[in-house]
């Protein structure tokens, strides 16, 4: 369950911290307190879409962050299989918004948004305000059906997906097929060139890859070769030019003004003498080196024109040599069945109309779980819809087959509803009003809620368009869904909120020259007092005040005798 909320710089939340208990949860607040921003900051630490002016004015960052109690081994293994481990049957789930990016953690560890969302929808299932309005689209109802059957149907849902992609495919390869015996001869042209093209080239894996590295040597074997060649020849005895040569010159010079007896001169002709000596010598060893060094230019000029063919190729099929094979064998294969165009065209039909059998198998099969679990799930949503003033409800679900395959079958549901004896069943989206409808998703929830075994239910407001005796069936059924898990709901009617477990007041205030949002748990006398201002409006009398505290005796005598029920 949810345990506890922290919000930080969230709208009109500087800072909140609200501590949730088992059973029922309730907040109340004057309109425009700032109800929405509580459940919407659950929402965006749960993964939902960041709005551009979420973060409260002037913050750096906004936060929300959800502390979740794991008690339920199924809900264990599932987060287990998520790799999530809960520390001290502790989740910890937080999502900090910057600007423009958002930072989401579960435990500390930062996670990615998806997989955020699919550990949050372990844990808690949210109702917002509108959603009863998707019971208007007929397609919510398949899905609502397929959520409560998700055990048997999933593992044939997922065959039948695969089976309708593979379906999908064949067809298509067969629509394309089709064609005249110009365009075939065309395509078998350009198919025999590509062929013949790469099998010429006689590829093998890994063959650019050794090409490139000794390409490489060898373009630095050259450059080696004609840098030393060059420094040889400048500083070498052999040419006119040479430094050697221009040095030994001056050598032989300066001997012969030795005769002089110039003891400075005498010493500027051996300093030369020794660069002489010096020279001879780095001449000598460059002159080995150069010996040393090898470049095969013929070698050099295959290598370079092979990595041109390969080149080549990779431009035209293939960015390696793994996919230009690849694709020799794709066209290879392609070509052969052309050239047998017939065999190739019969051979095409019966795996199409093999996989259309395989298809419509699945499909049937969908269709017998969907039909099976539609009777289960009508009888549980009409016990339910009972149960919150629907005197003579008859609720079923109505199948029809659709024209084409899709990845989810062939099946077409909607709901049907009769809410007067006598009167036939008709749609649910062309009959329910809409306090008909919010219950209607208060039973759906309750059913899929039993079925998943999900800790906590946040219901968004429930209570829109119902009141008087409605109200207070609708406030016993949440009162008996908090006994087995934890509600935690927003409301406008005092009957609902009298019900709480633990009740919650949202408060708009304004301090240091800026309005916020306050949240904070009632005692038992400001429960009373909170629910003598839904009761009574601006004005707030004696037989009201009274009135409330009666209607809270009521709804704590009515919670008692249901608790002592076998």
């Amino acid at each position: 369950m949810l345990t506890h909320l922290h919000v930080k710089n969230l709208a009109l939340i500087r800072e909140a911290e609200i501590d949730f208990t088992e059973g029922l949860n309730i907040l109340t607040g004057e309109t425009g307190a700032g109800k929405s921003i509580v459940i919407g900051s659950v929402s965006l630490a749960l993964g939902g879409k960041v709005s551009k002016d979420m973060v409260r004015p002037g913050a750096d960052y906004g936060l929300a962050e959800l502390v979740f109690l794991v008690n339920r081994e199924k809900q264990k293994e599932k987060l287990l299989e998520l790799g999530i481990m809960p520390e001290d049957d502790t989740v910890i789930i937080s999502r900090k918004i910057l600007e423009g990016r958002s930072i989401n953690k579960i435990n500390g560890e930062t996670v990615t948004l998806s997989q955020l969302k699919e550990a949050a929808s372990l844990l808690i299932d949210i109702h917002g305000q509108h959603e009863h309005q998707s019971l208007l689209q007929k397609k919510k109802h398949l899905e609502i059906l397929d959520e409560f059957a998700k055990e048997e149907l999933d593992p044939v849902k997922e065959k039948l997906g695969a089976a309708y992609r593979e379906w999908k495919e064949l067809k298509k390869t067969f629509s394309q097929a089709q064609m005249d015996e110009e365009s075939r001869l065309r395509e078998i042209s350009l198919l025999e060139f590509e062929t013949d093209e790469i099998e010429k080239a006689e590829l093998s894996e890994g063959e650019d890859e050794e090409l490139e590295r000794r390409y490489r040597r060898m373009t630095n074997g050259r450059k080696l070769l004609e840098t030393a060649g060059n420094v040889y020849a400048l500083t070498g005895y052999e040419e006119e030019t040479g430094a050697g040569t221009a040095i030994g010159r001056a050598v032989r010079e300066l001997q012969s003004a030795l005769a002089l007896e110039d003891e400075e001169l005498c010493a500027l002709a051996s300093q030369l003498s020794d660069v002489d000596g010096l020279l001879n010598d780095f001449n000598r060893e460059l002159s080995d080196y150069l010996s040393s060094l090898e470049f095969d230019e013929r070698e050099f000029s295959e290598t370079e024109e092979r990595l041109n063919l390969l080149n080549y190729l990779k431009s035209r099929y293939g960015h390696t040599i793994g996919e230009i094979l690849a694709y020799q064998k794709k066209q290879a294969e392609r070509l052969a069945a052309l050239q047998d165009y017939d065999r190739y065209l019969q051979d095409l039909e019966e795996r199409l109309a093999g996989a259309e059998h395989t298809l419509e198998e699945l499909c049937e099969k969908a269709s017998q779980i969907r039909k099976r679990f539609a009777k289960k799930l009508c009888g549980k949503i009409r016990e339910h819809l009972l149960d919150l003033n629907f005197l003579n409800a008859e609720f079923e679900m109505s199948f029809e087959e659709l024209p084409e395959f899709t990845a989810q079958g062939k099946d077409s549901a909607e709901f049907l509803i009769s809410t007067n004896p006598g009167e036939p069943l008709r749609p649910l989206m062309k009959t329910a009003s809409g306090g008909e409808l919010s219950r209607i998703m208060l039973a759906v929830k309750t059913v899929l809620a039993d079925r998943d075994e999900i800790d906590t239910v946040i219901f968004d407001e429930i209570d829109v368009g119902i009141s008087g005796r409605t109200a207070q069936k609708v406030s016993e059924k949440m009162m008996l869904i908090g006994c087995t898990r934890q509600v935690i709901c927003i409301t406008h009617l005092a009957q609902i909120a009298a019900m709480a477990d633990s009740h919650y007041r949202i408060e708009k205030l304004v301090e240091d020259g800026g309005t916020q949002t306050r949240i904070r748990r009632l005692g038992e006398e400001e429960s009373i007092e909170e629910l003598a201002r839904i009761l009574g409006g601006a004005e707030i009398t004696a037989a009201v005040f009274k009135n409330a505290g009666e209607m809270r005796t009521l709804a704590k005598a009515r919670k008692q005798s249901i608790a002592v029920q076998p």
